[in-house]
Order: structure tokens, then C-alpha cells, then sequence
């Protein structure tokens, strides 16, 4: 797996003071507010550039371990300052960080390896993500994250809404709540000038009608899903909340690390076989985290920070998503599908066992040891197994950066 360079992504204040400078750059047409707090009291900003009523609101930060939506946040918001045909009759918003108590604490800000990303890692439970929330919890127990995103939305009634997102290692691919008709191509001409795989059997989205190479369109309410056990459901998200204005939202998925095994579109030889044995490793790996919980949890006195609730809810989803691989036929039969499962099926107890270690690790527990080993191994099997490239970071801002421009402008013609 090739190294990052001197490379690293910015902290929620590096963003902050970013947006702050550029902002003063132009009082006149930048602005940046304070619209909600976390849980933990951080503030969260909303930097906008232009008047117009017509907005476009740009979301980065959703989840802790994706760091470069940031970085291409502020790329976009210079751009739009710049150039004035980009607000011609469009106002642009950005919302910096949704998440930034999780932002605190996913601390790999450069990691040279998967390993080293891993032992920073975190990505709180599914009820305390700002974006899911409202498909887990109802609406008294939303977080004060989403209820500020909400907010937002509801204050801007956006034609559009993009949340930047992405992967440690696989491709890019885009989800959209309405078909936007003429996104795939320029988002694969992107793509493919910057040397990033287009992930064409994204298991995320496994089952969901596909608009072009790469880009999916999430599927009606009461449309039956490919992953039923899942406990969050995308339509459920605050990425539906534009709809009540007529909008829509796209997803745009970016990865450090590139693996050109994601893009085959051939079908694969045997899926069911192995979407059996995908299955039955991601059981036994799980169990091997849960074994080295079950040991440490009398020791660690009832300890339940984020981390730790983190760890469990990712291993609670396990036995449900290893029956929905293997009861009924496969949701895509192609090798992308399969090696996107395969990359899941080693992402979910990875993840689980690097949040385990750290709060091991915090506890000086005796088991931290063997679990450190247990994370190593399974970092590198997962870079060798798909030949993990580094994308620089400049094109992955690059890449989100045009991939916003082209939504937001052939978007105008889809939002009611």
C-alpha cells in the first residue's frame, strides 16, 4: 500500500479559521454564523457566500472518519467567492463540520497507513450521527446536530443539498434521494482524469436503481431493501429532509485509499459461494472481537464512552447483515458487488476492534496487546487484499469539489 506524503486533513478549528479568513476576505458577500451546539458545547458554523434566494447547502463532517469533505468544503467555498457566474442567482451555504464531538475524536489527521488510520479511529453509533439519527431515534430524542441540520434546511429551503462523504479504501460513487439525469457523465470523465475507480457494485446501495456508472438513486419508500436487518435506512435520513422543500440531496463518496478492484463490472464466477464464505469470515471475525470484550468488559467498571458504544453497536449489526448476504439470491452478481462486500465484511469488526483497543489502551488493560496485534493483521490484509493506492488529497478535493459544481448544476432542472 502506497504511503500518504506530506500530507494531513484539517481540524474542525483549522476549519473554522479558514472559513473565518475568507469570510473577512469579503464581508459584504461571505458570512459565517454559529446555527447550534453539540452535545459536548462545540459550536457548530455555517459559512455562506452570496444573497440569492436559490441555495445550495454543502454538508461535511456527517461522519468523524471522513475527513476530506472539509478540505473540499472550503476549496468550494473560495471558488464560489471567486467566481461570480457560480452565484449568479444561486447562494451557496456550508455547514463545516455536523459532527465535531465525533470530529475530536477520530485523530488520524495524517495517517500514512490503513493501520495508522485505524489507530486513531472513530465513527460513533448510529443514533448519534447527526445524519441517521432520525432513522434510529424519534423526534424528541434527535440529537442537537441533527436538530441544527434540520434547521438549516428548513431556514434555506435548498434545491439542493451535498454531504460529503467517503471511504478509507475503495472507490467513489455518488447516491442521490432523485435521479439528477446527466451527473454520470462528468463525474466519471473526473474520475477518470484524476485516477480514481469508479465503485460500480457499492454495497451500500446495494439493490437501488442506477442512474449512470457510479451513481445511484435511492430507492421510493416501501420499496423492499436489499439489507433489511440494517437498523438505519437511508430514507429515514435527514438527506429526505430537503424533499419538504422541494429539493433533493446527493451523497458524494470519495477514498483515501483506491482500489481498482472495485470497478469490475464482469460477473463474478460464483457470488452466492462467495457471499457464503464473506458471510461466515465476518461471523468469526466478529466473534474474535466480542471474545476479547467479553474478557475486558468486568475489568473496565461499566465503562461507556462513545468509543465503546461505538464498538458494540458496530458488532450488534453483524449477525443480522451476514443473513441478509446469504438468505436469498445476491443483490448483484458482479465482482464490484462482491468485492465491495468483501471490503465491508473486513471494515465492520476492524473497525469495532481499533475503537476496542483505544479504550483497552486508555485503561492500560491487559488485553490491549493481543488486540493490537489483531488490528495490524487486519489492517494490512485489507490493503494487500486490494491493493490500496493512495489518492492524494488534493485530488480527492478536486474530485468532491466538480463532483458538487456538476450536481448543482444539473439539479436546477430536477428540484421542484
Amino acid at each position: 500500500m502506497s504511503p500518504l506524503p506530506e500530507t494531513r486533513y484539517p481540524s474542525v478549528p483549522e476549519l473554522v479559521a479558514g472559513a473565518r479568513a475568507l469570510a473577512a476576505h469579503r464581508p459584504g458577500l461571505c458570512a459565517l454564523d454559529r446555527v447550534g451546539l453539540s452535545r459536548a458545547g462545540r459550536p457548530l458554523h455555517l459559512l455562506s457566500v452570496g444573497h440569492a434566494r436559490r441555495a445550495v447547502l454543502v454538508v461535511a463532517g456527517a461522519h468523524a472518519n471522513e475527513p476530506a469533505g472539509g478540505s473540499a468544503l472550503l476549496a468550494l467555498a473560495r471558488r464560489v467567492r471567486d467566481e461570480r457566474e457560480l452565484r449568479a442567482d444561486t447562494s451557496w451555504h456550508f455547514l463545516l463540520c455536523a459532527d465535531p464531538d465525533g470530529a475530536s475524536l477520530h485523530v488520524t489527521p495524517a495517517p500514512r497507513t490503513l493501520l495508522d488510520y485505524h489507530l486513531g479511529f472513530f465513527r460513533p453509533a448510529g443514533a448519534e450521527q447527526p445524519e441517521w439519527s432520525p432513522s434510529v431515534l424519534p423526534p424528541g430524542r434527535l440529537p442537537p446536530e441533527t436538530r441544527a441540520l434540520t434547521g438549516v434546511i428548513d431556514a434555506l429551503r435548498p434545491y439542493l443539498q451535498v454531504t460529503l462523504h467517503g471511504t478509507e479504501l475503495g472507490g467513489s460513487w455518488v447516491q442521490l434521494t432523485r435521479d439528477v439525469p446527466g451527473l454520470a457523465e462528468p463525474f466519471c470523465k473526473s474520475a477518470a482524469e484524476l485516477r480514481i475507480p469508479i465503485e460500480t457494485g457499492a454495497c451500500d446501495a446495494a439493490g437501488w436503481p442506477v442512474s449512470g456508472p457510479g451513481v445511484r438513486v435511492m430507492p421510493a419508500p416501501g420499496a423492499a431493501l436489499a439489507y433489511p436487518s440494517m437498523p438505519d435506512d437511508a430514507r429515514h435520513s435527514t438527506w429526505y429532509h430537503a424533499h419538504r422543500h422541494g429539493g433533493l440531496t446527493a451523497v458524494v463518496e470519495i477514498p483515501m485509499w483506491a482500489s481498482d478492484l472495485v470497478d469490475d463490472p464482469a460477473p463474478h464466477p460464483a457470488p452466492e459461494a462467495e457471499l457464503r464464505r464473506l458471510a461466515a469470515r465476518l461471523l468469526r471475525d466478529a466473534r474474535a472481537v466480542e471474545a476479547v470484550l467479553a474478557d475486558a468488559l468486568p475489568r473496565l467498571r461499566g465503562a461507556d464512552g462513545p468509543l465503546l458504544r461505538a464498538a458494540r453497536w458496530g458488532l450488534g449489526v453483524v449477525p443480522g447483515l451476514a443473513a441478509d448476504w446469504t438468505d436469498g439470491p445476491p443483490a448483484d452478481t458482479s465482482r464490484a458487488y462482491v468485492g465491495s462486500v468483501d471490503a465491508f465484511g473486513r471494515r465492520l469488526p476492524l473497525r469495532a476492534a481499533a475503537m476496542l483497543l483505544r479504550v483497552l489502551r486508555a485503561a492500560d488493560d491487559r488485553a490491549a496487546p493481543a488486540l493490537a496485534r489483531l488490528v495490524a493483521t487486519w489492517s494490512v490484509a485489507f490493503a494487500d487484499r486490494f491493493r490500496a493506492r493512495w489518492v492524494p488529497l488534493e485530488h480527492q478535493v478536486e474530485h468532491q469539489s466538480r463532483t458538487v459544481l456538476e450536481t448543482a448544476r444539473h439539479a436546477r432542472d430536477v428540484a421542484g
